[in-house]
């Protein structure tokens, strides 16, 4: 079994391992009620739908003169 000769510092395993854990943007589509962009499989924050139905309550902003 291998055995390392010295300690691997914090850092140089970080930096090691880094390549693996690559962000990327997180996919936008269109929401089919109210044609925002939303993430896919969320509930859309503009409208309040998910997969047709309404399950969030959204409140409409009143403008005041």
């Amino acid at each position: 079994m291998a055995v390392p000769k010295c300690k691997v510092s914090k850092a140089r395993r970080n930096t090691r391992n880094s390549a693996n854990f690559k962000s990327s943007t997180a996919t936008l589509v269109e929401c089919p009620e109210c044609h925002a962009l939303k993430q896919s499989h969320k509930v859309c924050l503009k409208c309040g739908y998910y997969d047709g139905k309404k399950v969030l309550e959204t409140e409409k902003k009143s403008k005041k003169d």
